[in-house]
């Protein structure tokens, strides 16, 4: 199954609403809630995605839709898995290191990197297609690729081409701001191509994105619920699930918190952090069950479940019922 997270289109809200169009109503009309959109780790379908970014494109007339979304986001886009592959060693590791660990982020996409003489070029390719090819993803995820290397590489002005298959749009109602010849049109790649020989540099290490993007989320905890250490553990596990590294660790960390010190913190206050992870998977699994058209496997993996037995046996054990069974006495009763 081919699943993205719906932190890759962050400012589509923004973008549509620019554009004179409704967001909840595009976004409806594609079988997706505006509520997920608010969690960025939660999965989603793939090929659905691209299928939404195409209808928008054209409801907004807007031919250049994704690579304008995507020009409007940051390296942050694709997570916190943004920080280990900064650390690699060299700009090829870097790259090999996101194809190998990209599930985290998306499932069906696959990076590749080819050398022709002085010329290295890095591409990407779906397991999946749609009507129109996927035209708007690739804007997108193109662009994503080309943000993330421009950060990675300083000073790597026009020698860094940003390569599309597609021809280029004979209308638009934007144009992106890079230099001419930079942004390349009926090209034989969709990806990105630069001197060979930086495929040996060291990347960029982007510790002050990642603290600024951690400072920016204890801030919002903070301010969102305030003096509720319990409601900010449960928002964080919310968003840590679907990476299926939800620990107490991690949850301690996004705090600033040793995990004892967190640990204590919620007995104080007559909690645990097993059951909050309970009680969070369970209140998330039944407002998919309720309102969202996720298959069962699909919840499990946004759960955190590597198998969907592990998953529907936890429920039974919560409710008394099978996840498939408790959705369909939901619409039965609604």
């Amino acid at each position: 199954m081919f699943l993205v997270r719906t932190g890759s289109i962050e400012g589509y809200e923004k973008l549509v609403s620019q554009l004179g169009q409704n967001p909840p109503q595009l976004l409806r009309k594609a079988g997706f809630s505006p509520a997920q959109l608010h969690q960025p780790n939660t999965y989603v379908s793939y090929s659905k995605l691209a299928s939404l970014l195409d209808s928008s494109a054209v409801l907004c007339d807007e031919p250049l839709f994704g690579l304008r979304l995507a020009a409007g986001q940051n390296l942050m886009v694709v997570g916190e898995l943004a920080l280990p592959v900064s650390h690699q060693p060299t700009l090829s590791a870097a790259l090999s290191y996101y194809d190998q660990h990209a599930h985290l982020h998306s499932r069906g996409v696959h990076v590749h990197q080819l050398v022709r003489g002085e010329l290295a070029e890095v591409s990407l390719s779906f397991d999946f297609s749609n009507a129109s090819g996927l035209l708007q993803l690739k804007q997108l995820s193109v662009c994503q690729l080309f943000n993330g290397m421009r950060v990675m590489l300083e000073n790597a002005g026009q020698q860094l081409k940003f390569h599309l298959r597609q021809s280029r749009p004979s209308q638009g109602n934007w144009h992106w701001d890079v230099p001419a010849g930079q942004l390349l049109f009926d090209s034989h790649l969709d990806g990105v191509s630069f001197p060979a020989s930086w495929l040996a540099r060291s990347p960029r290490k982007l510790e002050a994105l990642v603290t600024d993007h951690l400072e920016q989320r204890i801030q919002f905890l903070e301010s969102r619920y305030p003096n509720n250490l319990q409601a900010q553990v449960c928002h964080l596990i919310s968003n840590l699930l679907p990476h299926g590294e939800c620990t107490v660790g991690s949850v301690a960390a996004a705090l600033s918190l040793h995990p004892r010190v967190l640990q204590k913190r919620l007995q104080a206050v007559g909690s645990s952090f097993a059951g909050l992870l309970r009680d969070t998977r369970l209140e998330i699994a039944q407002q998919h069950l309720r309102h969202s058209r996720l298959s069962i496997t699909e919840l499990a993996l946004n759960l955190g479940y590597a198998e969907v037995a592990v998953f529907s046996r936890n429920f039974k054990a919560w409710t008394g019922e099978s996840p498939l069974q408790w959705r369909q006495r939901q619409r039965t009763e609604g």
